[in-house]
């Protein structure tokens, strides 16, 4: 027997038994290919019906609010201001969209500016973005809330992972990173605070903070003397 004979008796036996298959299954895989077309038909439908609309809709709210924070009419730009919607009401009545979270970064900065503190922790850590310069700003604001509520270690936390997160921004970067280095020696933390003032100096040399940091680890470093300032 020649081997193209043998292949071709062995595609036939292939096709045989996938005919076979179907003729035993094909109630079953109707049934589930049905089910595909549905699933799929319906996600599309969903997405087509409600979720569009739905950002068109956040997108159209936030515009306002977000026209009241630039003329920093906070209040306003929170609750709305009759003819239009705050950034709260976009944030309860539009979750799930991109304007409600984006909402979210909003409304934390403004209760940071009022001294709402809890709620810019809040608010601020419940936003997230795959924009490193404004996830970078939010962390920032976020050590900023904490700070003001005593919890440095929190602070700390968040103003490196500003730092870390878009470095490209160096003078934002830097400044976030001083930030921290500060917080650790209000806490009493000197050699962590040196070590991160070094950080500054070592990774943005050229910004102010990084030529600033140089006096702060000389500062901490010098050990008292009889010499020394009182």
């Amino acid at each position: 027997m020649s081997d193209k004979k043998v292949h071709v008796e062995e595609s036939n036996e292939v096709v045989h038994k996938i005919e076979g298959f179907w003729k035993k299954n094909q109630k079953q895989l109707l049934i589930v290919v049905g089910a595909i077309v549905v699933i799929v038909g319906g996600w599309f439908g969903y997405q087509s019906m409600v979720v569009a609309p739905k950002e068109q809709q956040a997108s159209e709210a936030i515009y306002k609010a977000e026209g009241n924070f630039a003329k920093d009419s906070l209040r306003l730009a929170l609750n709305g201001d009759g003819s239009s919607k705050g950034f709260l009401y976009i944030i309860n009545n539009y979750s799930g969209t991109k304007s409600a979270n984006l909402a979210k970064y909003y409304a934390g900065l403004c209760y940071l500016r009022t001294g709402d503190f809890n709620n810019a922790v809040k608010y601020l850590g419940d936003f997230s973005t795959d924009a490193k310069q404004v996830q970078m700003m939010a962390y920032g604001a976020l050590g900023d809330a904490y700070g003001e509520l005593n919890k440095n270690d929190d602070a700390v936390a968040s103003y490196k992972k500003a730092a870390a997160t878009f470095e490209d921004d160096e003078a934002s970067a830097s400044e976030f990173l001083f930030r921290a280095g500060l917080k650790l020696e209000i806490m009493g933390k000197t050699s962590e605070a040196v070590d991160v003032y070094k950080e500054v100096k070592d990774k943005f040399p050229q910004t102010d903070k990084g030529f600033l940091a140089e006096k702060y680890i000389y500062r901490l470093s010098v050990q008292p003397n009889d010499f020394s300032s009182k």
